[in-house]
């Protein structure tokens, strides 16, 4: 089976290195010392080479896929925002230094149908607590009237990483 990443200039660590953390790191205090032994190179060799991937676009981004619900955070909502394009950077910038925070991004709309085009990802442990983070923040800002909506999840999905290598014999 082919692998689903273009392995071009990889060499046999780092593709085995790939398939070893693509479905996430081990949870033990020291992540990258397990991910060495399993590879028989150095911890500092393994930091160095998921630094020279990032580095040279092999991935776009590495950081953890945190599962909320697990964690107590049992509501979330979506809020989405129509903003002056011109204002979008600035207001997402502030949202984004809010803790409760978890996504913050810019999308095109979708006129006539859909004109928001600031969206940020609010968590809680109740309906109620997501409400008034949302509340608190617009209080603070004085964003009372700029036009937003509260999407509320309704079910939720399987939260994965990207899986980059499929390769018979690596278990992953």
């Amino acid at each position: 089976m082919e692998p689903a990443l273009n392995i071009n200039g990889l060499d046999e660590v780092e593709y085995q290195l790939i398939a070893s953390i693509q479905n996430g790191l081990p949870i033990t205090a020291r992540p990258y010392a397990e991910v060495s032994n399993k590879l028989g190179v150095s911890e500092e060799e393994v930091v160095e080479r998921i630094s020279s991937l990032i580095k040279r676009g092999v991935f776009k981004r590495f950081g953890i896929v945190v599962r909320h619900h697990e964690l107590g955070y049992r509501e979330n909502a979506m809020v989405v925002w129509d903003i002056a394009d011109k204002d979008v950077q600035t207001m997402g910038n502030k949202i984004k230094t809010y803790p409760f925070i978890t996504l913050c991004y810019r999308r095109p709309r979708q006129l006539p149908e859909w004109r928001y085009n600031l969206f940020c990802m609010i968590h809680g442990k109740s309906r109620d607590e997501v409400t008034q983070l949302l509340q608190e923040m617009i209080s603070e800002n004085d964003w009372c009237d700029m036009p937003h909506e509260v999407l509320f999840s309704k079910r939720r999905f399987k939260q994965c990483a990207a899986n980059y290598i499929s390769q018979p014999g690596i278990k992953t």
